[in-house]
């Protein structure tokens, strides 16, 4: 405040440089989204410190970006094979309709 002396900080002018401690901010998620970005080859994994949220963005060519996300690390992947799924359910055209059009 204006007028009262203050004590000084670490970095203040004058003063030796302090060491800081190094800290590994939710090192078990930050490891789980490693485990899980060496599992899923096609996908890039992220861990968002500030939200406390696994992200996976696919990394297959695609028009659009895909991007799910979760709390967990198991309704991540479960969010990833569905996405997957998906894909591949919409480049293949169903089997028994292709069946009825050679028929005819």
């Amino acid at each position: 405040m204006i007028g009262h002396p203050r004590t000084p900080g670490r970095h203040r002018a004058g003063l030796a440089p302090a060491t800081v401690p190094h800290r590994l901010w939710d090192g078990p998620a930050r490891a789980e989204a490693d485990r899980l970005g060496q599992t899923w080859k096609s996908w890039t994994i992220l861990y968002g410190l500030g939200s406390r949220r696994f992200y996976a963005m696919a990394a297959w060519s695609m028009p659009e970006a895909l991007i799910v996300s979760d709390p967990t690390p198991e309704g991540l992947e479960a969010q990833m094979h569905n996405a997957e799924m998906i894909q591949i359910l919409q480049r293949q055209p169903y089997a028994p309709a292709l069946a009825e059009a050679g028929r005819s």
